[in-house]
């Protein structure tokens, strides 16, 4: 027992100061003893990565949340400056058609009228196909459902349209490579 550790054989210590003392005694080489105020300061401490973390989740929320509401307001005025350019490019072909009527509202000549419905037309159509605006071609063509929209089927007039595109009732138009409009034909069987 003489190699045992004593014990204080002062009555007056408490259990903390002894267990502090038996602590300070038996921390190896290099070990640092535990410190009374050390538990209070690791929790300070994890309440501050705590508080920091929480800080830095609602600036994150707060700034996604300003992501979300810009794009969405910047999409919209695409949308509107889209529109905006497109009526621009389309206003000399309105004002092609308002001189054409003011200039043909007191004749007789139908041939005037014709040419001058030609030449307005000719300007609309380049003005789309600047835009992107392409016609599709059907006729004589095989029926595809992705393009196409079947309002009826008549008797072939020939061998070779038994299945095909035999009219036209309405032209389809691609936009870029997007189909906008589907054509709608008449299919021979």
């Amino acid at each position: 027992m003489a190699d045992e550790q004593q014990l204080p054989q002062d009555d007056n210590l408490s259990a903390d100061q002894v267990a502090g003392e038996m602590t300070e005694e038996t921390a190896g080489p290099g070990e640092a003893a535990p410190v009374e105020g050390e538990p209070k300061a690791e929790a300070s401490r994890t309440d501050n990565e705590l508080a920091d973390l929480k800080d830095k989740y609602l600036r994150l929320a707060a700034e996604f949340e300003n992501y979300k509401r810009r794009t969405t307001k910047e999409r919209a005025d695409l949308f509107k400056t889209a529109n905006q350019e497109l009526m621009v490019s389309l206003l000399p072909v309105l004002d092609d058609f308002d001189r054409a009527r003011h200039h043909t509202k007191d004749t007789d000549d139908a041939t005037a009228v014709r040419e001058s419905v030609d030449i307005i037309y000719n300007k609309l159509n380049k003005t789309l196909t600047q835009k992107g605006l392409t016609t599709m071609e059907t006729k004589g063509g095989a029926f595809d459902p992705e393009l196409h929209e079947a309002i009826t089927q008549i008797p072939a007039p020939t061998e070779e349209l038994k299945g095909k595109v035999v009219d036209e009732v309405e032209k389809g138009y691609y936009l870029g490579d997007k189909v906008i409009r589907h054509a709608k034909v008449v299919l021979g069987n």
